[in-house]
């Protein structure tokens, strides 16, 4: 027992942790900076309640004001009901302020992901609720600014002037905040300050919208009563000048070629075409979209790397010698190394950023374009341009549920791409500058060429292979006769084409190689585009982001046709007693005639009544042949009907590419048919 104590003596004067430290160890260095959370002067728990009381009375207000009119005026005149927050199949309302109210939701959601206090009423909120008050909060900030669109849907001098109010406030307690708090704690420091310069900017545009506004009055010319459909129509029945024709079969240039390109990757508005609102949304929210993830890739990423960069010391020498790498015997040598390829790792993560960023604005301008050109080529009828297959064009329920998702899909895709792009982009990056630049300015670390060096001939081989196999095919096994072309030594071709059988296989292996790549790199570049399917175009229906767009377009052409919008406002018109509409009816015939007959309006011409009959019976044409009124026309019911009970089956449309396609016809897109039949006596007379 005595040794036994003996041995454990000597332990209880060794926990003396006064002398441990004083001797052994040294204090740890504070951090350079230290930001502590900032509780800024306008409250945010009280501002959010006072502003969604006020935002609650203003919607009472409205709905009070309101209420002598009619809550809904049909599809005639749009939606003046404060349950629509905006008319989202009418092209020609103002889209500023729904996209600036879109962003702003968006910009919030942005912010939601990384917050700490997802709703503003509680603060320190504990971990295992923080999940259920994200979902809470998805829902809370569109009640929030849902009255901000209410304010210009209702077209009412009272609405934009609470527009004003309500805009105002959230931009004066938004930039107070940041102004007093400017630094915060989250990720960093700067990070909700410029998180924040999107909704400072939707709330700046908010208010100068709303208040120019209230100046200029409600704007009653919109949707069925605006010329915009009635000026489609016009142009779509104007004729073609003739002198444009010959130039049109000149083959271009190649100066001209190469323009061409860039120029397809710009989009240029048009005054005769407007696009869908919910497309211009998606744009917006696409863009802002860009802007939050490209800040978050930064801030996550920039200042951990500077942080590090600035604890390299000399301790660096002995971590990679236990990896075994040995880069300098000199240990302060070795320590700019590491520094130097530690910005060296700033910078290419930088570029490949800003590169990914350009992608995505350079794919999103060009979706734009081609969103025009889908809806032009459905306005027409042109299936096939969108679909591997013949299409009704006509709502169904998954169009529907694709039509209310699209704008959030559009921004999910967008922020996913950026994120795989700036991970690959990254690392092509890497490998140029370790691989490649580095061992060219310095001459150390050459195992890329060193690589390339050792099977140079096998190199060589396939070149020359693949240049003799072209050189021969363009000028010994090509003949040509006058205008054609045919095979030629055909002994020799079979020989050689024997000869080179091994050598093509090691060659196809390249190939095979460059196509997974030239896949992968299209593919990832993109991958941020719901108009392009990255699959096949018999595969295109399991991609469900172009599925998505395509049931999309579905809802849009058939409820927001210009042709058809253009048909029932003049139906609407003439129904309209008094007032203007029989002044606009007659301006549209005689716009119509004069067309059609090609006279140029030199004077006051009054148009027989032979030119309007055939006025009205083109335009009744063109309707008959609209795709998205011809299934619900009663004898075309009938026919489905009738064909099924027969049949057993319904219908099958005909596949893409068999002998007899039907042709879709055209719903605005050219000069309708004219009849065949020579006019009679009669016809003449009248």
């Amino acid at each position: 027992m005595n040794q036994s104590q003996a041995e454990y003596e000597p332990f209880e004067y060794s926990y003396d942790y006064s002398d441990w430290y004083s001797n052994n160890a040294e204090p740890t260095n504070p951090p350079k900076e230290v930001i502590l959370p900032c509780d800024p002067t306008a409250d945010d728990r009280i501002f959010h309640i006072c502003m969604l009381s006020i935002s609650l009375v203003v919607v009472l207000i409205l709905a009070v004001l309101t209420r002598k009119h009619k809550l809904c005026q049909g599809f005639a005149r749009g939606s003046s009901s404060i349950f629509s927050p905006a008319n989202f199949l009418d092209q020609t309302q103002k889209k500023g302020l729904v996209m600036a109210v879109f962003g702003l939701v968006f910009s919030k959601l942005a912010m939601l992901v990384i917050t700490p206090d997802p709703l503003p009423f509680s603060r320190d909120t504990p971990e295992n609720i923080k999940e259920y008050m994200k979902i809470i909060a998805i829902f809370y900030y569109p009640v929030l600014y849902y009255p901000l669109l209410v304010c210009c849907t209702l077209q009412h001098k009272a609405g934009y002037v609470f527009g004003t109010l309500l805009s105002f406030g959230h931009f004066a307690v938004l930039a107070w905040q940041k102004f007093d708090c400017p630094q915060t704690p989250e990720i960093y420091k700067y990070y909700a300050l410029l998180a924040s310069l999107p909704q400072l900017a939707c709330l700046a545009y908010l208010c100068v919208q709303f208040s120019l506004l209230f100046v200029k009055g409600p704007n009653t010319d919109e949707d069925l009563d605006s010329s915009y459909y009635t000026n489609y129509v016009k142009l779509l029945l104007k004729k073609k000048s003739s002198s444009a024709s010959p130039s049109s079969t000149d083959k271009p240039t190649l100066a001209e070629r190469i323009l061409e390109v860039p120029k397809s990757y710009v989009y240029i508005p048009e005054k005769v075409f407007r696009f869908p609102l919910k497309l211009a949304v998606s744009a917006f929210v696409a863009l802002v979209a860009i802007y939050h993830t490209a800040l978050l890739l930064v801030v996550l990423v920039v200042p951990t790397l500077h942080i590090v960069r600035a604890g390299i010391d000399e301790n660096i020498a002995f971590l990679l010698l236990g990896f075994g790498i040995v880069l300098s015997d000199d240990r302060m040598e070795v320590v700019q190394i590491v520094t130097f390829y530690t910005w060296l790792l700033e910078v290419c993560y930088l570029c490949a950023m800003t590169l990914s960023c350009l992608v995505s604005l350079v794919m999103l301008m060009r979706s734009m374009v081609l969103h025009r050109s889908n809806l032009r080529g459905l306005y027409k009828g042109d299936v096939y341009s969108i679909y591997n297959s013949q299409k009704t064009i006509r709502p169904s329920k998954p169009g529907i549920v694709c039509w209310m998702g699209l704008t959030g899909y559009q921004a999910a895709i967008v922020c996913l791409g950026m994120a795989v792009q700036t991970v690959v982009f990254f690392i092509c990056f890497l490998f140029l500058v370790f691989l490649i630049i580095i061992p060219i300015f310095y001459g150390r670390n050459v195992i890329a060429f060193t690589i390339a060096g050792k099977a140079w001939p096998g190199w060589v081989t396939l070149t020359l292979a693949t240049v003799l196999q072209h050189v021969t095919a363009k000028f010994a096994f090509i003949k040509k006769d006058t205008n054609t072309r045919d095979l030629n030594n055909r002994e020799s071709l079979f020989l050689l084409t024997y000869l080179l059988f091994l050598i093509n296989i090691a060659v196809g292996l390249i190939v095979a190689i460059w196509r997974m790549v030239i896949t992968a790199l299209y593919n990832i570049v993109h991958l941020g585009r719901i108009d392009v399917s990255l699959l096949h175009r018999t595969a295109e229906s399991y991609d469900p982001a172009y599925r998505h767009y395509a049931h999309s377009l579905k809802v849009e052409v058939s409820q927001s046709h210009p042709v058809m919008k253009a048909f029932c406002g003049l139906l609407l018109d003439m129904m309209i007693e008094g007032g203007r509409a029989g002044q606009k009816i007659r301006d549209a015939e005689e716009a119509c005639s004069s067309v059609l007959s090609g006279t140029q309006d030199n004077g006051p011409s009054k148009p027989t009544s032979r030119q309007r009959v055939r006025a009205r019976w083109l335009l009744l044409y063109t309707l008959i042949n609209n795709p998205s009124l011809r299934g619900s026309r009663k004898h075309f019911q009938t026919q489905q009907t009738s064909e099924t009970a027969l049949n057993g089956t319904p219908k099958r449309s005909p596949k893409r590419g068999s002998e007899k396609e039907p042709v879709e016809p055209a719903a605005a897109a050219a000069v309708p048919v004219q009849p065949t039949e020579t006019p009679t006596n009669q016809d003449k007379t009248d």
